[in-house]
């Protein structure tokens, strides 16, 4: 896990992790910042830093090929095939949290799906 927004391209011709543009890149940085800049502690860029002490997401998002290259994901698929913008939302540090710790989930991330939901 992570506290992240990740947008396409997941994957590059190389197979590395680079940054790989989308035609579409402004759009998916628009709407992963509309995400992110209403998650104070995603936006910030270092939130798991006693997990993963170098990971540094400028503004809380990334180009998934970028972060690390996912060879047929489903959002590049998506985008690709069925003209479907998706992005990926990591929404902590633990992947699998607890029960009683979704309420606080809840609250560090309502303003940023209502923000996210306005950009339709």
């Amino acid at each position: 896990g992570s506290l992240v927004v990740n947008y396409p391209f997941d994957d590059d011709e190389q197979g590395i992790a680079i940054y790989s543009k989308s035609p579409d890149d402004a759009v998916f940085q628009k709407l992963a910042l509309a995400y992110s800049k209403e998650n104070a502690k995603m936006y910030q860029g270092s939130p798991c830093k006693d997990m993963y002490p170098t990971e540094y997401f400028p503004h809380g998002i990334t180009n998934g090929a970028q972060w690390y290259n996912v060879p047929g994901g489903m959002q590049d698929w998506n985008y690709l095939h069925t003209n479907c913008f998706e992005v990926t939302i990591e929404l902590g540090c633990v992947k699998y949290p607890k029960a009683e710790e979704l309420p606080k989930y809840w609250a560090q991330n309502w303003r940023s799906l209502l923000q996210f939901m306005k950009q339709v």
